[in-house]
């Protein structure tokens, strides 16, 4: 679970951290730190989740080779498909984590603003 504040003046300083790792019974952990976000922790759960990232791309390309030779076993397939759901995990965990310490956005935008300025073909 994401921690949430509904506190308007809440900073992401005031935001727990999630950190890419669990706590030994598989519980999501936290960090409260300061506001520059640099501390020894902080730096040491950047690192982590900056390889997690570089394996996930790993996995992803032995993925397309793996798949795209007809000779692959079944055995070779499931081991895939464990990895890639390990990675999955992961990449999730630092895309709530990241999620989280940004700001948050103005209600007041309209997402039709927003699309057009992302896609200059709509």
């Amino acid at each position: 679970m994401i921690y949430a504040s509904h506190d308007t003046a809440a900073t992401t300083a005031t935001r727990p951290r999630l950190l890419p790792w669990s706590n030994l019974d598989g519980n999501p952990c936290y960090l409260l730190t300061d506001s520059t976000g640099t501390s020894h922790l902080s730096r040491i759960a950047d690192g982590i989740e900056a390889v997690q990232l570089d394996m996930a791309d790993d996995l992803l390309d032995h993925a397309a080779d793996l798949l795209g030779d007809g000779k692959a076993t079944a055995p070779q397939l499931r081991f895939l498909a464990a990895r890639l759901t390990e990675s999955l995990h992961d990449v999730r965990r630092v895309a709530r984590s990241r999620g989280a310490r940004l700001p948050e956005s103005c209600d007041d935008e309209d997402p039709d603003d927003v699309a057009s300025e992302e896609d200059p073909s709509t």
